[in-house]
C-alpha cells in the first residue's frame, strides 16, 4: 500500500471514500455514478479480486465473470512468480533480499486488497525483519490496511505494537508520522480531545501524504481543536498558528468558522457551520459523530455566548446567533435538560439566568462524598477485623 509519490495520497484510502460515498443517501446520484466507474477501473487496473467480490456480494458493482476468471489467472500467474523470487532468494542470496521477496509478495496481497493473506505475509516478512526502522514500516502498512475498512481493533493493536517498537529505538520522522495516524484513530472512535492533542503536535512535522492530503489535516485539526480547547489555547495553538493560517483559506467556510467562534461573531458563525456540515457529514471518519460533533459545537457556541451575562433576553441571544426566539427556545431547553449548558429559562419574562457552578462548591461537596465513603468502608473493615 506504498504511495505513487512523496505527497500522494493512497489509492486504497481514495478507493475506500468512494465506496463510502457510494452508500451515502445524501449523494447525488450522478456523482454516483461517477464514482462507480472510478471504482471499476481501479479494480481492474489493480485486479482487486478479494474487493470485486465483496462489491458483487453487496450488490455495488454486477458480477462478470469473465473479469473475475481473468483477475484471478493474473493473480495466480503473480503469486507463482513471487514464490519463485522468494525460492530464489533463500538459496542464492542474503538474508536482505530474502526479506525484499517476502516484502513484494506483502505488497502486493496488500495491492489486491487480500487483508487476510497480506496480514500473514506481512507477519512472515517480520520474522525476517532486524531493523526497528523496518518493522515499524510494516506496522505503517498494518494500519492502513485497517483504515481501508475501519478495522479498530486491528488499528489499536498496531498503534500499540509500534509504541512498543518507539521503546526499542525508532526515528523522529516515524514518531511524527505515527501520531497522526493515532490522532486519525482516536478521532474516529470519538476522542476528539486527544486527536486535536495529537494533530496540533504533528502541524510542523506533517509527512504523512499517504492518509489524506495536507488540507485535510488541517481541517481534522481545526475541527477537533474548536471542541477540545479553552479560548487562550485555541487563540495561540490555531487561531494564529502559521502552518493552519496559510492552508486554511483553502478550505470552504472553515476560516469563517474558527475565527467566527473566537471573534464572537455568531451569526457568521452559524451561516459558517451551516456550510460545512455536509463536509463533515459525508467524511468517512467524522460521519458516525456527525450528530455528536453537531452538539458539541453547538454547547461550546452556546456557552461562550452566556459566559458573558448573568441574565439576557431570549431575544436579544436570538437577535446576535440570527434565529428566531422559537429556535433558541426549544434548542436550550435541550442542552439545559442534558445538563449541557449551566442557566434556566423564565419564560414569562423572556429570560435567560446563568447559574453558574460554584467550583469550590463542588470540590467541597465531593470531598464530603467520598470522605464518607471512606468513613464507610473503614466501618465496614473494623467489623470484619472484630469478628
Amino acid at each position: 500500500m506504498a504511495s505513487e509519490g512523496e505527497e500522494s495520497q493512497l489509492l486504497q484510502l481514495i478507493l475506500a471514500d468512494k465506496l463510502f460515498l457510494l452508500k451515502q443517501s445524501d449523494v447525488q446520484d450522478i456523482d454516483k455514478v461517477r464514482f462507480r466507474e472510478d471504482v471499476v477501473n481501479v479494480v481492474k487496473e489493480h485486479d482487486m479480486l478479494p474487493l470485486y467480490e465483496t462489491l458483487v456480494a453487496d450488490g455495488i458493482l454486477d458480477l462478470d465473470p469473465v473479469l473475475r476468471d481473468s483477475m484471478r489467472a493474473k493473480i495466480d500467474d503473480e503469486v507463482n512468480k513471487l514464490n519463485e523470487k522468494i525460492a530464489d532468494a533463500e538459496e542464492n542470496l542474503g538474508e536482505s533480499e530474502v526479506r525484499e521477496a517476502h516484502l513484494a509478495k506483502s505488497l502486493f496481497f496488500i495491492r489486491i486488497g487480500d487483508k487476510e493473506k497480506a496480514l500473514e505475509q506481512l507477519k512472515v516478512t517480520e520474522t525476517k525483519t532486524v531493523a526497528v526502522g523496518q518493522k515499524m514500516d510494516l506496522v505503517f502498512y498494518t494500519l492502513q490496511l485497517g483504515f481501508f475498512d475501519m478495522d479498530f481493533d486491528l488499528i489499536s493493536k498496531s498503534i500499540d505494537k509500534a509504541k512498543s517498537l518507539f521503546e526499542e529505538g525508532g526515528d523522529w520522522e516515524r514518531k511524527n508520522r505515527l501520531k497522526v495516524y493515532e490522532g486519525l484513530y482516536c478521532m474516529s472512535t470519538r476522542n476528539f480531545e486527544k486527536a486535536a492533542s495529537l494533530f496540533l503536535d504533528s502541524i510542523s512535522t506533517f509527512t504523512t501524504y499517504e492518509l489524506f492530503p495536507y488540507d485535510t489535516f488541517i481541517f481534522y485539526t481545526v475541527l477537533t481543536s474548536i471542541i477540545t480547547l479553552d479560548r487562550v489555547s485555541l487563540k495561540q495553538k490555531v487561531v494564529d498558528a502559521p502552518e493552519i493560517l496559510t492552508v486554511i483559506g483553502k478550505i470552504p467556510h472553515l476560516s469563517e468558522f474558527l475565527n467566527s467562534l473566537y471573534d464572537c461573531q455568531y451569526k457568521s458563525f452559524f451561516s459558517a457551520f451551516a456550510g460545512l456540515t455536509e463536509q463533515i457529514k459525508l467524511d468517512r471518519y467524522l460521519h458516525s459523530h456527525f450528530r455528536y460533533y453537531m452538539r458539541e459545537i453547538r454547547t461550546v457556541i452556546y456557552s461562550q455566548f452566556l459566559e458573558s451575562y448573568k441574565s439576557v433576553t431570549i431575544e436579544a441571544m436570538a437577535k446576535a446567533f440570527g434565529v428566531s426566539v422559537d429556535f433558541i427556545d426549544v434548542e436550550l431547553s435541550r442542552f439545559i435538560a442534558a445538563g449541557k449548558l449551566h442557566c434556566k429559562i423564565d419564560k414569562v419574562a423572556g429570560v435567560l439566568e446563568t447559574n453558574r457552578p460554584d467550583a469550590k462548591n463542588a470540590l467541597y461537596q465531593a470531598t464530603i462524598k467520598q470522605g464518607d465513603f471512606l468513613l464507610n468502608r473503614i466501618q465496614k473493615l473494623s467489623r470484619v477485623i472484630d469478628l
